[in-house]
């Protein structure tokens, strides 16, 4: 290729380097492919997420020969180490992140959220998930920061900026306050667990489960499907209720208001039956008292409990609506009258006035 000018055998060079890497790797991916295809899922997943990675390490080793091979000036030379140096700390802050998604998918893997007890799951995972997505951001900074050293200008900059750290670290640490606030509240989290992943908490007034949790916000899945996000931060400085946040099952109340002839005696035994025919009732507290009394009524508290926070909702409801039919049916008379009684009186009122009024006219 002595005819040819340089540059041309360069860039041929270069091209063929890349076909090489490229053809490498579509050999070795097909291969590792087929040899994994009746292995276990996870096998066949660390395949496929490494395919990229390796396709990227093959190009950067092949440029490598080839930059040694092709006739480069000086200026050229300089260029492609600088895009390899550069490429090269890209790929390992992709392995670092790739290493640690295999790790965490790993350990994960002997908790199940599913399950009927899941506490224990919840917490590994909450505190996998939050330290996965700070290790992800802390690789990233110091893969973007290694890469930006390698320009000269840029390394110059950073050696001022160091010389004057004192305003600049001042109002930089101002501005980034927001972002440093959350990353360490996602710390703190991670550590201290006030919540977790499908916790049942109420924030703002609202009902939901904790869906997910990132490197700067929650969101929280309300029970009507909505989602409410809040900063991390806000589960460290304000109060919020966690109902499972030691164990995933609820004493449910259900209030009943009834009249004072009311069987409260009948009415215990009839609860313990109705919670003992449910399949949401978990067997472990059942009970009724009288909780208070009004010029009228009677205020009847009902007790039961269920393994998680959705089924204590369902069978209070159920206790209501059966209890409500039991009554109706065996003693409607307990159930609380005074408006029918006001309405009687009133006509009562209403008849002797009208019978005053007729003897007057008399």
């Amino acid at each position: 290729m002595a005819w040819m000018p340089d540059w041309a055998v360069n860039i041929l060079v270069l091209a063929a380097a890349i076909g090489v890497a490229l053809a490498a790797h579509r050999f070795l991916f097909r291969l590792a492919t087929r040899l994994v295809s009746e292995r276990q899922l996870f096998w066949r997943s660390l395949v496929q997420r490494t395919r990229g990675l390796i396709r990227l390490a093959l190009i950067i080793v092949c440029l490598g020969f080839g930059a040694a091979v092709a006739p480069l000036n000086p200026g050229e030379a300089a260029l492609l180490r600088h895009v390899l140096q550069v490429c090269f700390i890209a790929l390992v802050g992709w392995v670092a992140m790739t290493v640690l998604h295999i790790w965490t998918t790993i350990y994960l893997r002997r908790f199940k959220l599913d399950s009927e007890d899941n506490l224990l799951a919840r917490k590994h995972t909450t505190q996998s998930r939050i330290l996965q997505r700070v290790a992800g951001i802390l690789i990233v900074l110091i893969t973007v920061s290694a890469a930006l050293m390698t320009f000269e200008g840029v390394r110059q900059y950073g050696v001022s900026l160091l010389a004057s750290a004192g305003a600049a670290g001042i109002v930089v640490g101002l501005a980034l306050q927001p972002v440093l606030k959350n990353l360490f509240a996602g710390i703190q989290l991670a550590v201290t667990q006030p919540i977790r992943l499908e916790d049942a908490v109420i924030v703002e007034g609202e009902w939901g489960n904790v869906e997910e949790i990132t490197a700067t916000y929650v969101v929280v899945r309300l029970w009507d499907w909505r989602r409410m996000v809040l900063p991390l931060s806000y589960f460290i400085e304000n109060p919020f209720q966690n109902w499972t946040r030691e164990s995933a099952s609820l004493i449910g109340t259900a209030y009943i208001y009834v009249d004072y002839t009311a069987p409260v005696v009948v009415m215990r035994r009839k609860l313990e039956e109705i919670a003992g025919a449910s399949p949401l009732w978990d067997k472990r507290v059942v009970n009724m008292q009288v909780t208070d009394l009004k010029s009228d009524t009677m205020e009847i508290r009902m007790l039961v409990s269920a393994s998680n926070a959705g089924r204590t909702f369902d069978i209070r409801c159920e206790v209501r609506e059966k209890m409500i039919a039991f009554l109706q049916a065996e003693y409607p008379s307990a159930l609380p009258r005074g408006r029918a009684e006001i309405e009687g009186r009133r006509e009562e009122r209403f008849g002797l006035e009208h019978a005053g009024a007729a003897e007057r006219v008399v």
